[in-house]
């Protein structure tokens, strides 16, 4: 009963219903019907609606037919009736009814024909009034049509005895006399609508945990549903998706199941895909339909369908029987056609089923005959043009097709749809070069249309598929390509920045120095390293060759990306992108370069790379997100900062949603920064061109120390080399070393990590890694350590002088100091600017020294509740309260939505249920249990499973507000004051 009993998450409200009506065994007795189409979970509802109304003491027994598998219930009392209906009796009920009852009802089942039912009827009726019972039918859809008719009439002589029915199954046609009259009978219908999102993630949830151990990603159960489509709230069909999962397509993450396969390769399992897809089974040889509709799934996988396509490749002998097969799929609402009659299947999950299966057709040959008679009436650059949409046919066709016939079909349906599907577009100049040889004189050309076309839309895939053909066109030393020392007459890099305009009227060169900076670019948004990439080995060799792709990898060390590397003396000034109708390409000029990779040195450095620019090219608000991004090594936000509008990248790629898990982790959102950290790693380990994440994986450990979690920070700390020097690595080591007990160490590697990245330029972020340092040894009592690190900040904001160096070093000289006014100062700047776990840290500090301990120390909890900071925040507060005499407040989140499983889970802790009564309760694992009732806490403000109880009890669960606690004893430990130094962690 697994499913069934997965299937009734979501349905509480609906077993209650139908147990009511169970229940109602008197003059309110009625007919109900459920339906909902298959695998909605009618069976599984009728079933709990059955157990609920047992046990509240209705009789309930099952009426079923011949071969219905009624008669083979274990331990059931079970009396077969000569009409073909079958009366089961799971939980023994009749065996209450008088020897004499039972008797008859024996006798009146084993007469046959029209009399046999009558008496049969009149058996149950009397039987009824003896001991007052319930009837279910399950599966009416599948009964027969004589059954179905016998059933009518066995309907309306129970209904004046106060019998209720409820009977269970698919909606049917009209035309369907027999089941129509059921359908009649009833008093009333009750529909199952799909499940709730919020539903469909408890279902994924809990059967993931079941299979596998752990919950489920959220971001599992987003793909579930979009690979179900019109599936999407159907029960059966989730959990057929999940049970065609291996143990390879999950990868563990904090303790949650990650999806590691392509969304487009979640399916169903084969049997399931039949009966939700086509609404029956189906074997081997298939029927028409379902063969057209796995040709039309296997041709969707690599292009474009539409309407007329089918119709055109075609034999005109078969046009007639495919266009009614056509017309059934969408009818019966498997394929689906958007306005401009592109095909696409309403469940994709289906589609992906349908791929699996054998396939009778040559569709690939169909496909390549069709285009090649095509080009030989109109012409190969014609057809192209004409039907651009074949290039992913052509593409797919491979060596049916001849090099000189796909070609010029694949450039010009490129071209054509360069404006208005750049997409496809991509894909036929990808093709395209596939096919080109590195000596055909058409080559560089093709790489520079293909490389500015993705490179304006942001498609890195496209970007970095051009790395092979670009080296295999290098290795041809064309005389164009191959004279490097013309080069040295270009812009200066960096130091020789400022002869960029003399440089504007020298030669550029064009073709693959775009090319390459083109590829830099995206293998940077990728965060692949040249040197370091074992997966990608000849990314190096593009930076080594093109001085334009160089100064854009050089740019990566600089911000975490690969280690660092020394900066090419100079960089070629790329052609800019012309082409009528297209913005400017989003590469970043000279200037504009030195200007990203000044951001992470000193003040005087990136004043002089400022002043190279023109005095309208970059807004001070601009400046100081610049700056900002470069704390964190955000590249993307680096870059979006000094281009503007120009900036276009892919919104999957590791550094854009790395630049978004730093403003999440800024804004205090820490499970979504943790969300995007585990995305950036699946995406790392299933993307062909991505590269090793770093960064994030050292930010998600940090997130996880300030947590409590330490072997969450481990484990994600464990996956960052030790060569890896960036700050906001070092930070993060500092925490894990310092939180496993290894203080000494922490302390001493930290100061290595500090003094390396001062050595290096990279002073962005070393301010918090020092306050960090400052911190600890304030905790620890080390005044001399405490006053290095104030030195070292001092020195640090001369040279920096960017608002987080002010802003730390207000805050030090309160932790080191005592001093209130320059702490408070700090702490307003940091509320304006948006850190939220800097605000709670500097929260603690004013606790610590201000006149108004109590407001800030409410304020600090307010924060710290958002991040989800553990055991070492209450520790802080607790001692920070004490050392103030003040109560602890005590903060209930009232506005957190309670999903319809949380709600249960409430109730259960309610009634006194333990934690392995709760798992056997919702079919999970005891372990699951912990996991929810923790997260619980978190959303609800409780500490404990009678806090939680009161709370649902009293109804505080919806007020929010905060109540403190008594006063604490106002004890202090020998040789403290009020005033000690905050721990900020």
């Amino acid at each position: 009963m697994r499913q069934q009993r997965g299937a009734v998450i979501g349905r509480d409200s609906v077993v209650r219903e139908v147990a009511d009506a169970l229940c109602a065994t008197d003059a309110a007795a009625r007919v109900l019907l459920v339906t909902a189409g298959a695998g909605m979970g009618k069976t599984a509802v009728v079933e709990q609606a059955r157990r609920a109304a047992a046990r509240a003491g209705a009789a309930v027994v099952r009426l079923g037919w011949e071969g219905d598998g009624a008669e083979d219930t274990a331990d059931a009392l079970v009396i077969a009736a000569g009409c073909g209906l079958v009366l089961a009796d799971p939980d023994n009920c009749l065996l209450r009814l008088p020897t004499a009852q039972r008797t008859r009802l024996g006798a009146a089942a084993r007469e046959g024909g029209v009399s046999g039912l009558a008496a049969f009827s009149n058996a149950l009726a009397t039987a009824a009034r003896r001991l007052p019972f319930a009837l279910v039918v399950d599966g009416v859809e599948r009964m027969p049509r004589h059954i179905a008719e016998a059933l009518s009439p066995l309907l309306r002589i129970l209904r004046p005895h106060g019998v209720p029915v409820v009977m269970a199954g698919r909606p049917q046609p009209a035309t369907d006399p027999g089941r129509a009259q059921l359908t009649a009978a009833a008093d009333r219908v009750l529909v199952l609508p799909p499940l709730r999102p919020d539903d469909v993630a408890a279902l994924v949830d809990s059967h993931v945990a079941r299979r596998f151990g752990r919950p489920a990603e959220p971001a599992l159960t987003n793909a579930v549903s979009r690979a179900l489509g019109t599936l999407a709230g159907n029960p059966r069909a989730v959990v057929s998706v999940l049970d065609a999962l291996d143990p390879q397509d999950l990868l563990e993450l904090d303790g949650l199941m990650c999806l590691m396969r392509a969304e487009k390769h979640l399916r169903l399992t084969v049997e399931e895909a039949f009966l939700l897809g086509f609404g029956r089974p189906h074997a081997p040889p298939y029927p028409a339909l379902v063969e057209a509709a796995i040709v039309t799934a296997c041709v969707l996988d690599h292009a474009d369908v539409h309407v007329d396509d089918a119709f055109r490749m075609t034999p005109s002998a078969g046009a007639r029987a495919l266009e009614h097969t056509l017309d059934r799929l969408i009818t019966d609402r498997i394929l689906t056609a958007d306005p401009q009659g592109r095909l696409s299947f309403a469940v994709p999950a289906l589609a992906a089923s349908l791929r699996t299966l054998p396939i009778r057709r040559d569709v690939q040959g169909n496909s390549a005959r069709y285009v090649a008679q095509l080009a030989d009436k109109l012409g190969a650059e014609a057809t192209g043009r004409g039907y651009p949409r074949l290039a992913d046919r052509v593409a797919a066709s491979g060596a049916r097709l001849e090099d000189d016939l796909a070609v010029p079909l694949l450039l010009a349906a490129a071209r054509e749809d360069a404006r208005t599907n750049w997409p496809r577009s991509a894909r036929a100049y990808a093709a395209a070069l596939h096919r080109l040889p590195p000596q055909d004189p058409r080559t560089p050309g093709v790489l520079h249309e293909a490389s500015s076309l993705s490179l304006r839309h942001g498609d890195h895939d496209g970007l970095l598929a051009l790395g092979e053909p670009l080296l295999a066109l290098q290795d041809t030393q064309h005389p164009e390509f191959t004279a490097y020392t013309a080069y040295t007459a270009y812009t200066a890099y960096a130091d020789e920045a400022e002869e960029a305009d003399d440089a504007d009227e020298a030669e550029k060169p064009a073709g693959l120095q775009n090319v390459a900076a083109a590829w830099a670019w995206a293998a940077l948004h990728e965060h692949r390293a040249p040197g370091t990439d074992d997966i990608h080995p000849r990314s190096g060799e593009v930076a080594d060759r093109f001085p334009a792709a160089a100064g854009l990898m050089a740019l990566g060390g600089l911000y975490g990306i690969g280690p660092l590397m020394s900066r090419p003396t100079r960089v070629i000034r790329l052609t800019p992108d012309t082409d009528p109708g297209h913005r400017p390409a989003p590469l970043p000029s000279p200037g504009e370069l030195h200007l990203v990779a000044a951001a992470v040195g000193s003040h005087t450095e990136l004043s002089r790379a400022r002043q190279n620019l023109s005095p309208d090219a970059i807004a001070d608000q601009a400046l100081d997100r610049l700056r900002h991004a470069a704390a964190y090594a955000d590249l993307a936000g680096a870059l979006a900062a000094v281009l503007g509008d120009r900036y276009t990248a892919a919104p999957d790629g590791i550094a854009v949603q790395y630049g978004g898990m730093v403003r999440d982790y800024l804004a205090g959102n820490w499970g979504a920064a943790l969300a995007a950290a585990r995305r950036i790693e699946v995406r790392s380990r299933t993307h062909g061109t991505a590269g090793v994440p770093h960064l994030p994986r050292a930010l998600a450990a940090e997130i996880h120390c300030t947590r409590g979690e330490i072997a969450h920070a481990t484990e994600w700390l464990g996956l960052v080399p030790d060569t890896l020097t960036h700050p906001l690595v070092a930070r993060a080591r500092l925490a894990v070393r310092y939180w496993s007990g290894r203080t000494e160490e922490a302390l001493e590697e930290a100061w290595h990590d500090a003094q390396q990245a001062r050595k290096s330029g990279r002073l962005a972020g070393v301010e918090r890694l020092l306050l960090r340092i400052l911190s600890l040894a304030a905790l620890h009592d080390r005044p001399q350590t405490v006053q290095q690190a104030m030195e070292e900040l001092e020195t640090l904001h001369e040279e920096a002088v960017t608002p987080m160096t002010h802003e730390v070093l207000l805050l030090a000289r309160g932790i080191a100091h005592e001093d209130a006014d320059s702490a408070l100062i700090a702490h307003r700047s940091i509320q304006r600017r948006g850190d939220v776990h800097l605000s709670v840290i500097s929260g603690l500090c004013l606790t610590h020294i201000a006149d108004d301990p109590r407001r800030r120390l409410t304020e600090a909890m307010h924060n710290a509740h958002t991040l989800g900071l553990g055991r070492s925040f209450r520790t802080a507060v607790t001692r920070a309260a004490q050392r103030r005499d003040i109560p602890v407040p005590r903060l209930r989140q009232g506005h957190a939505k309670l999903t319809e499983l949380d709600i249960r889970l409430v109730r259960m802790v309610s009634d006194g249920a333990t934690n392995r009564q709760i798992a056997t309760e919702l079919a999970c694992s005891h372990k699951t249990v912990e996991q929810r009732l923790t997260r619980l806490f978190q959303r609800t403000g409780s500490r404990s499973r009678a806090e939680l109880a009161a709370a649902w009890l009293n109804g505080g669960l919806s007020r929010p507000g905060t109540a403190p606690t008594p006063p604490r004893p106002g004890t202090h430990p020998a040789g403290t004051s009020p005033r000690t130094r905050a721990d900020p962690h």
